[in-house]
């Protein structure tokens, strides 16, 4: 098994050389290829993605990460048109950073190249398959992709249709690689093969993401629990929050950049809170602090732990603080530095939010469900870190790529 693996990374590696200096329209060609192949083989894809559905109900799956699991034929057009969107953005391969002339005229230039191979470990996300694999291919990088057992046929079926289209077009199909085998013990070999992985990027939820950081030896780009907060200042135009906490929370409840907890000025809390539970009790358990509980008599009382806790399910805790400085001091104790929203007319205050919240992604009047490389014009996205090295916030192109130095002389020796 291991040497199975081992094998299937090295081809990776040895993919990641001949992609390194390929040209962007042959990449592009790839891509629009890839995205064909899908709307021509959907069926094939959508029959496995059914017996994967069909596999997370037998497992007791919950509603929003069978969601999340769920493709159909709008999804899968959805995963066709983005591999076309990354093949219309610009190459960031090759794009010189800065050049400079020293004393002593060599000339030294800072340009971007791929990273070369890059492991992808993920859980119950189908879409990530085509996106890594897209994304990594225009950034010249070769992926390799372990998803969890909850969408293994979907994962195989879409790396199949993939593999096939690069092949059609002169690309080495070794360049994506999706290991078939979901034992948990591959993870660990996987994301210790430095010698062959550049690196690794997990995403899912806190207990793999852990795991990933804590255990691998190869470079980790952490991406986003997403512990989100909207704060209703007092100054908010109420209308506006309710639209915004909404959208915010059961949109799509089961990503990492929808609302886990609501907090509310205490000066309007009763004449906010109330309208809230109106929209949203008939679909959203509803945890919170007694003040909270006193103008929602259905709500339960949060504890410690819902405060921390990234929900990905139709749960959402609520918290009535007595100042924007509490708001503050709330978020900053308990984010997990992905998305942080204030919905506020007072400027002060939502320029204040923006200084003070340390997050990826800070928002003034508007839901954090906008944490996403296409919303933000950056294509499908790789992930969202929240790290702050090497990259933050959602991971385009850009992201896919290091820098290297180029010198160059006129027969200059040191002295």
């Amino acid at each position: 098994m291991t040497e199975d693996l081992r094998r299937q990374v090295l081809a990776a590696k040895e993919a990641a050389r001949k992609l390194r200096v390929l040209s962007s329209s042959k990449k592009n060609a790839a891509l629009l290829a890839m995205a064909k192949a899908l709307r021509e083989r959907a069926d094939e894809v959508l029959a496995a993605n059914r017996e994967d559905l069909d596999q997370g109900r037998e497992r007791g799956l919950s509603k929003a990460l069978l969601d999340r699991l769920a493709l159909n034929q709008d999804r899968v057009e959805g995963l066709a048109k983005g591999l076309e969107e990354v093949a219309a953005l610009p190459d960031p391969v090759g794009e010189v950073e800065g050049m400079w002339k020293r004393p002593n005229d060599l000339q030294v230039g800072l340009v971007r190249v791929p990273l070369g191979v890059v492991a992808m470990i993920y859980e119950a996300r189908p879409n990530v398959t085509a996106d890594a694999a897209g994304l990594c291919l225009k950034a010249g990088n070769s992926v390799v992709l372990r998803g969890g057992s909850e969408a293994i046929r979907s994962n195989i079926a879409i790396g199949n249709v993939i593999c096939d289209a690069i092949a059609e077009v002169g690309l080495p199909k070794e360049a994506v690689c999706v290991v078939q085998n979901t034992d948990r013990k591959l993870v660990r070999e996987l994301i210790r093969m430095h010698d062959a992985i550049d690196v690794v990027i997990p995403r899912g939820g806190a207990g793999l993401i852990r795991t990933v950081v804590e255990e691998a030896t190869v470079p980790v780009i952490e991406t986003g629990v997403g512990n989100c907060h909207t704060y209703v200042d007092k100054a908010a135009d109420l209308q506006m929050a309710l639209e915004i906490a909404i959208n915010a929370k059961i949109q799509r409840p089961g990503v990492c950049n929808a609302m886990e907890t609501l907090l509310v000025h205490g000066e309007i809390a009763e004449a906010f809170l109330p309208k809230l539970a109106e929209q949203l009790l008939d679909k959203v358990e509803l945890r919170g602090c007694p003040e909270t509980c006193r103008l929602i008599p259905q709500a339960k009382p949060a504890t410690e732990e819902d405060w921390a806790t990234e929900y990905l399910d139709y749960i959402l805790a609520i918290r009535v603080v007595p100042s924007f400085a509490d708001a503050v001091a709330h978020i900053n104790q308990y984010s997990t530095g992905h998305s942080e929203a204030i919905v506020t007319e007072d400027y002060s205050a939502a320029r204040r939010f923006l200084e003070e919240i340390d997050a990826a992604a800070v928002y003034v009047n508007a839901s954090t469900r906008f944490t996403d490389g296409g919303q933000f014009g950056l294509g499908a996205e790789i992930g969202i870190s929240t790290q702050k090295l090497h990259a933050r916030g959602p991971m385009g192109l850009k992201a896919l790529t290091t820098t290297k130095f180029i010198i160059y002389g006129e027969g200059q020796i040191r002295k």
